[in-house]
C-alpha cells in the first residue's frame, strides 16, 4: 500500500478524533515520523541545489537594487527595508539557502523601486556638506569633558534644524562636524550660512566656536542609509581647506548655483591629498 497522502491522513485523523486541537496535534505527531523527516530532508536538498542557487543569484543580479543586499554595508541603514534587510540576514540557515537568497532578492527589489520613484538617491546627483569644528580637540581638552559635550549638544540642534529647515538630511555625525546631503545646492548653501550665523550666538565656557564648510555636488553611492565613493571624498576635501567661518565649494557645485543669491570669490586649485588634480573651490557667502 503507498504512502498516504497529506490531506488523506489529516481527513482520517479528524474522524478518529472530533477534537479539532487534539486533531492538529495529532496530525504534526504523525508528520514527524520518518515520511515527515524524509520530505524536510528531501526539501533541504533542494534549497541547496547548486542548480536552485544559481537561479535565485542569476535573478538577483537581473533586479532593480543593489545585488549584494543583505551585507552589514548594505543594511546598516534606519530605513524599512533596511532594518528588514538586517532581520532577514540574522536567519540565514548555516548552509547555501536558495529561499533565503530569494527573501533578500524581494527585499533588494524593493529598495531598487524605492530609488526609482524618488525616496532614495540612486545616481541621481545630490549636493554634500560637511562641517567641522574649528580647534574643537584643543579647546575640549581644557575644558573638561562636561563642557565639550554640552558644547556639541548645542551645536548639533543647531545644526539638525538649519539642514532640515533647507530640505537637507544629517547622513551621520563625524565627532564634532556632519554630513549632510542635499537635492539641491542652494539648501547645502541655506544651511550652511544658517549654521554659521547661529554660532555666534552659543558661547560655553567662555568659547565662542567656530565651524568650516565644504561642499560638493555629484553622484556618490548610496549604500545602508550612508554614501560613499570619489564625491565624498572629495567634499570632505573641500571642508578641509576652509579657514574658519568660511564656506568653500567646488567648481561642480558652482555651476547650480543662483548668483543673484549668492556672492562668489575668486577660483583657486585646491591642492589635498585624495582631491583631483583639476578641482577647483571658491569662497561663497550671501550676496
Amino acid at each position: 500500500m503507498g504512502a498516504e497522502a497529506p490531506a488523506e491522513a489529516l481527513a482520517r485523523v479528524g474522524r478518529e478524533s472530533p477534537d479539532p486541537e487534539l486533531t492538529a496535534r495529532t496530525f504534526v505527531n504523525e508528520r514527524s515520523g520518518p515520511q515527515g523527516k524524509g520530505i524536510r530532508a528531501a526539501a533541504v536538498r533542494a534549497d541547496s541545489h547548486p542548480a536552485a542557487l544559481r537561479a535565485a543569484r542569476w535573478l538577483r543580479s537581473r533586479l532593480p537594487g543593489d545585488d549584494r543586499f543583505g551585507d552589514p554595508l548594505s543594511t546598516a541603514g534606519h530605513a524599512p527595508v533596511e532594518v528588514l534587510g538586517r532581520e532577514v540576514s540574522a536567519l540565514e540557515p548555516p548552509r547555501p539557502s536558495a529561499a533565503h537568497e530569494l527573501g533578500l532578492g524581494a527585499l533588494q527589489l524593493w529598495q531598487g523601486l524605492s530609488e526609482a520613484s524618488g525616496r532614495g538617491r540612486g545616481t541621481e546627483q545630490v549636493t554634500l556638506l560637511f562641517t567641522d569644528l574649528v580647534g574643537f580637540s584643543t579647546w575640549a581638552l581644557k575644558a573638561g569633558d562636561a563642557n565639550a559635550v554640552e558644547l556639541l549638544r548645542v551645536v548639533g540642534a543647531l545644526s539638525q534644524a538649519a539642514v532640515a529647515r533647507s530640505g537637507g538630511t544629517i547622513v551621520k555625525r563625524l565627532g564634532d562636524g556632519v554630513m549632510a546631503v542635499f537635492e539641491e545646492s542652494g539648501g547645502a548653501l541655506e544651511a550652511a550660512f544658517e549654521t554659521r550665523q547661529g554660532l555666534a550666538q552659543i558661547e560655553v565656557s567662555g568659547h565662542r566656536p567656530r565651524m568650516r564648510f565644504g561642499v560638493h555636488s555629484g553622484k556618490p553611492r548610496r549604500l545602508g542609509g550612508d554614501y560613499f565613493g570619489v564625491d565624498v571624498n572629495v567634499a570632505a576635501r573641500v571642508m578641509e581647506a576652509a579657514k574658519p567661518d568660511q564656506v568653500l565649494i567646488s567648481d561642480a557645485t558652482c555651476e547650480g548655483i543662483p548668483l543673484d543669491r549668492f556672492a562668489l570669490s575668486r577660483a583657486k586649485r585646491l591642492k589635498a591629498p585624495g582631491a583631483p588634480g583639476d578641482l577647483h573651490v571658491i569662497a561663497i557667502d550671501p550676496a
